[in-house]
């Protein structure tokens, strides 16, 4: 054997060893106190160091480091810990090591988001994480997903869940579904121009029957979202320039508000309520509705869309 090869095989030797000790030690010292967060015995918390230190192995060291992040946060969950407080530093040395383990970044951020006891309470933390998986695998479009089901169901920040959905469904072989999330958080977000967009670009760039039938229900729903706005505010001004308040839309048209009264996606005219409030007549018929409700009523969990022609719908 050369001399390299044998410093070689002889420095792989020392490396082993001191993880299989180091694995055994924090095993050990789990045994021994109950309870204990590892907190005082993770000594070497730098992931440079650690890098330095690993020799070029440093993938061998980031499967060891993502497994200690999985035990850590299934004892911490198993007791209903309140806190998880080397969670983060756990898995920002995993993916330093390795940036490629796109597992890490998936799962745990789902580690960090939730309120303890269910995970850490860090969705700011799993937001840093989840860019930085990002940043390392630009192509990987299930991080951008998760980061942004992190900003619509932790952060309720539902422009940068749709700028995250939005951004990953532009990646090589993203599922479909990322634009319809970035269009229902759009909508969502009040956003509608940004909606109608995504919602017309869902509908003409897919062949999936299904999909085309759910893009032209949104469509019809922020067409009637428009109506039913516009309507309102104009029986607003009705009532502040008259002192009273219209009876019905057709007072608006006796009043040269309204050239007529305008139809909804069903061939349906709008109703216009005492309170002021517009409504249509057949929301079964107009699913994803968000304004233009009847009072009282409940929408299936179903949306029924065997009423929806599969097409763009005229604004």
């Amino acid at each position: 054997m050369r001399p390299p090869r044998r410093t070689t095989a002889i420095a792989f030797g020392l490396l082993v060893v001191f993880l299989s000790g180091a694995v055994l030690s924090l095993n050990r010292i789990d045994q021994l106190r109950t309870g204990s967060t590892l907190e005082e015995v993770l000594y070497l918390s730098s992931p440079k160091v650690l890098k330095r230190l690993s020799l070029g192995y440093e993938g061998l060291l980031a499967d060891i480091y993502w497994t200690r992040a999985v035990q850590y946060f299934g004892s911490k969950h198993h007791v209903g810990a309140e806190q998880y407080n080397l969670l983060a530093p756990l898995l920002e040395i995993t993916t330093y090591l390795d940036p490629h383990l796109v597992v890490a970044y998936q799962f745990g951020a789902n580690f960090l988001s939730p309120k303890p006891p269910d995970g850490a309470g860090m969705p700011e933390r799993a937001v840093a994480l989840m860019e930085s998986g990002i940043r390392a695998n630009p192509d990987e479009w299930k991080l951008y997903y998760g980061l942004g089901f992190i900003y619509y169901w932790e952060l309720h920040d539902y422009v940068k869940a749709a700028d995250a959905f939005e951004r990953g469904s532009k990646r090589p072989d993203a599922h479909p579904f990322l634009k319809i999330m970035a269009a229902k958080m759009a909508q969502h977000a009040g956003d509608r121009e940004t909606a109608r967009m995504l919602w017309v670009t869902t509908f003409e760039s897919t062949n999936d029957e299904q999909i085309k039938y759910n893009a032209a229900a949104h469509l019809q729903a922020l067409l009637v979202e428009e109506q039913v706005i516009a309507l309102e505010k104009l029986a607003q001004d009705y009532r502040d320039k008259r002192g009273h308040s219209p009876e019905s839309l057709n007072d608006l048209v006796l009043a040269g508000m309204l050239r007529g009264i305008p139809l909804d996606p069903t061939g349906q005219a709008y109703t216009l309520m005492a309170d002021g409030r517009v409504e249509v007549r057949r929301p079964d018929e107009i699913p994803f509705l968000t304004v233009g409700i009847p009072a009282g009523y409940k929408a299936p969990e179903t949306p029924n869309l065997s009423h929806i022609k599969p097409e763009l719908p005229n604004q």
